[in-house]
């Protein structure tokens, strides 16, 4: 039987890591600017890099969310295409992955 409680535990901690980041991530965006046209330049390509950081963080969070749904409904470590174990080597790795191996590769 699946140790759900491992990975609930494990999600918690990246849910609690992420939402610490995006927070650095829009009090760094929300910061004043330069009025040096030079500074303001370098400042906006930082805000590229970090609003992506914070999309991607944004996404993982959802991925994040939905693992914890799927604890909570008992559906857990099921693949949600095939219906199929999600091998627990796999959700060591990836604790809010979705699909086994061979479905996550087919999608890919």
């Amino acid at each position: 039987m699946l140790d759900t409680a491992k990975y609930h535990a494990t999600l918690m901690h990246r849910l609690g890591t992420l939402d610490a980041r995006l927070h650095a991530i829009e009090a760094e965006l929300d910061a004043p600017r330069s009025n040096d046209w030079e500074e303001l330049a370098v400042e906006r390509e930082s805000d590229e890099v970090l609003e992506s950081l914070g999309h991607s963080g944004e996404m993982e969070i959802a991925r994040i969310r939905a693992a914890l749904d799927r604890i909570r409904a008992g559906s857990y470590g099921i693949c949600t295409v095939c219906g199929e174990q999600i091998s627990t080597d796999r959700l060591d790795v990836l604790p809010e992955t979705p699909m086994c191996k061979v479905c996550a590769a087919n999608v890919s």
